[in-house]
């Protein structure tokens, strides 16, 4: 399967590292001016935009233009940077991946890898199935009639007795065509029509429903679905509490999305939900882990005090992404505030919005000279 990608971009020399690289991971790159590019927006759908902010108002003006362009899914946006001191303001509008100029191959390529796997999750996710069955709605506590028209693993189209408005948050409840499985969802409308037809993307979707869904579309599927994203392996962790985590890699992933972590060690494995708090271009991510349940704390647990009987093991880190955004966490979950845990890795996570990454790491450096100084 192949994917399209758009680059906005006057970096004749930056183009020509990229093109290859993008179609080394079964990308094909459209290369554009920024005003070329923000018309092309409008007419064809990409998977990707990846813009050269050393124009940084047009930079700016493209990824508005995505955002807008992207009402019904997501577009995973890449930001050419020269100055590592925007990094901050240049997510703050839009961006979610960082690859700094001058661009080589090789850090295009480790860039791009959790970029590509992203897509592809994407991709994945807004696989949909036709169908037609009745949908039970509640909208704002008001209750009414619908249609499913269609279905993915990560929302569904529906015709709804009344209009409905984008951004608003809706609960369903319908039988899928099988008559075996009831499924519940929480999502939020996308885009709507006037007519009633809207396309809702999920909120919150339990594992449960996510693999009952994830099953039946691949076996009612006209066609075989996207396959899943291979997991990014060249990560390092190097600072593990119950809340959280960070990870060395050249490929992290943006802020903001869910990922799946498998630690391997020594013949131990534990598989994680987390969410990305901060990321460092380049250079690694913060991960925080929502711990819905006290099961998932507990396996958390019990791989650090696994690690902490064998000093010096390195486990093995395997990390796919499984939503672009994360949900937002359960009302009954456990709490997972530094100050509850009295966890200074998490509480660290919680300000990083405010931190340079020279901060950050400088703070994390010291947390873990405190954890083996002598008492």
């Amino acid at each position: 399967m192949t994917f399209q990608a758009l680059l906005a971009s006057k970096d004749d020399e930056a183009a020509a590292v990229l093109t290859p690289v993008l179609s080394g991971f079964g990308i094909t790159a459209l290369c554009c001016s920024y005003p070329d590019a923000i018309c092309k927006l409008t007419e064809q759908k990409f998977d990707a935009v990846i813009v050269d902010f050393d124009d940084p108002h047009s930079g700016e003006l493209v990824l508005q233009n995505v955002q807008q362009s992207s009402s019904g899914g997501h577009i995973v946006t890449v930001a050419l940077l020269s100055d590592k001191a925007s990094v901050r303001k240049v997510f703050g509008e839009g961006a979610n991946f960082i690859l700094y100029k001058p661009v080589t191959a090789e850090q295009a390529e480790a860039g791009l890898r959790a970029a590509t796997a992203l897509i592809k999750r994407e991709r994945r996710i807004a696989y949909r199935v036709p169908v037609q069955v009745p949908v039970q709605l509640t909208v704002q506590d008001v209750q009414m009639e619908g249609i499913l028209l269609d279905l993915s693993e990560g929302g569904m189209d529906i015709l709804a007795a009344q209009p409905l408005c984008p951004g608003t948050s809706i609960e369903a409840r319908f039988m899928l065509p099988d008559g075996e499985s009831e499924i519940q969802v929480r999502g939020e409308i996308a885009w709507a029509n006037p007519n009633g037809q809207a396309g809702t993307r999920f909120t919150g979707v339990s594992e449960n429903v996510s693999t009952t869904l994830k099953s039946w579309i691949a076996a009612h599927s006209p066609e075989l679905p996207p396959q899943d994203p291979e997991p990014v392996t060249q990560c390092k962790l190097t600072d593990l509490s119950l809340g959280g985590c960070y990870v060395q890699t050249e490929s992290p992933f943006p802020e903001r999305s869910a990922i799946t972590l498998c630690l391997k060690a020594d013949g131990m494995e534990t598989q994680v939900n987390g969410t990305v708090r901060v990321m460092h271009p380049t250079f690694g991510m913060g991960i925080e882990f929502p711990s819905h349940t006290t099961e998932e704390r507990g396996q958390v647990a019990s791989f650090i005090g696994f690690l902490s009987s064998r000093p010096g093991t390195m486990p093995e880190l395997l990390i796919t992404p499984r939503a672009f955004t994360a949900a937002e966490q359960p009302e009954n979950s456990i709490s997972t505030s530094g100050e509850e845990l009295e966890d200074p890795l998490l509480d660290l996570l919680g300000r990083a919005d405010s931190l340079s990454q020279e901060d950050f790491l400088q703070q994390l450096q010291q947390q873990r000279s405190s954890e083996v100084a002598p008492a």
